[in-house]
């Protein structure tokens, strides 16, 4: 570790070898690896993405690249929330790459969690090539609502951008800088976690009815914190709410619903969610 912080990269190769898809490729620099792939449904690779330190602190640099390839299937996940600590300055930044190329990638990490007082940029990238489909979800829990710690000092940037065949379908940015934004009409409104959930889906959501049996599903008491919409070939599902483990039970239902639809198999939770 440098004076400035972890400079750390991990980069995952998936290929498909006699019906089975494998971890081909692994590389890593720094405090970031996975487990060993599992394969709890015979051919699609489970990876749990490890970051041992434990937490993301001013001046630590994270890379993250995904690259999976013709009729590969990945999951990939996290064994617990991710958390990013106050800083005395440098910004913190995890940046991700996911590349899919005619296969299929689930990539469904955990929380963030964000302390008052950190400095965070966290960017994802996603480049679907050909038939690629991706089912993907982003929680960010910016202070400690369960002990009453709210974010009101620091900054966090937040970016996430999906492209097929070169094609932008879809640019999102949002900075929240402390209390401000937080409570900002057109900001959070109060509401310290957000989160995303995108699909894609091929043939439109609304005309086979998707998008209708999903929303009857969900519990009505929730309704209000979640929108669910369909545009360009994408399920967009977000939440604004209070709590991370609402925001993780409604996505958690919601990729139940579509994975039949997007990636042709019945839901599989990964073990770890359950510990």
């Amino acid at each position: 570790m440098g004076s400035t912080g972890w400079q750390a990269a991990l980069r995952l190769g998936f290929r498909q070898i006699a019906g089975k898809t494998l971890l081909a490729e692994r590389s890593r620099q720094g405090p970031l690896a996975v487990q060993r792939a599992l394969y709890p449904e015979g051919d699609c690779c489970h990876v749990y993405l490890l970051h041992p330190p434990g937490g993301v602190a001013g001046g630590d640099q994270l890379r993250i690249s995904a690259d999976v390839a013709k009729d590969a299937t990945a999951l990939v996940t996290t064994p617990g929330a991710t958390k990013f600590y106050r800083s005395a300055g440098p910004w913190a930044t995890q940046r991700q790459t996911l590349r899919v190329t005619d296969g299929c990638l689930e990539w469904l990490p955990q929380e963030n969690i964000i302390f008052p007082g950190a400095r965070i940029e966290l960017a994802t990238t996603v480049q679907l090539e050909g038939n690629a489909r991706f089912i993907g979800w982003e929680i960010h829990c910016l202070g400690r609502p369960v002990i009453d710690e709210a974010f009101d000092h620091g900054a966090a940037l937040f970016r996430f951008s999906l492209f097929r065949d070169g094609l932008p379908l879809l640019h999102e940015r949002l900075e929240v800088n402390g209390q401000a934004d937080l409570g900002a009409s057109a900001g959070l409104r109060h509401h310290p976690v957000l989160g995303t959930l995108i699909a894609t889906t091929g043939a439109t959501a609304g005309d086979n009815g998707l998008l209708d049996r999903i929303r009857a599903q969900l519990p009505e008491s929730q309704r209000n914190r979640l929108g669910i919409t369909e545009v360009d070939g994408l399920f967009i599902a977000r939440y604004l709410g209070d709590s991370t483990e609402t925001a993780r039970a409604l996505f958690s239902a919601i990729w139940k619903a579509l994975r039949p639809a997007v990636v042709d198999r019945p839901p599989c939770v990964p073990r770890i969610w359950n510990t």
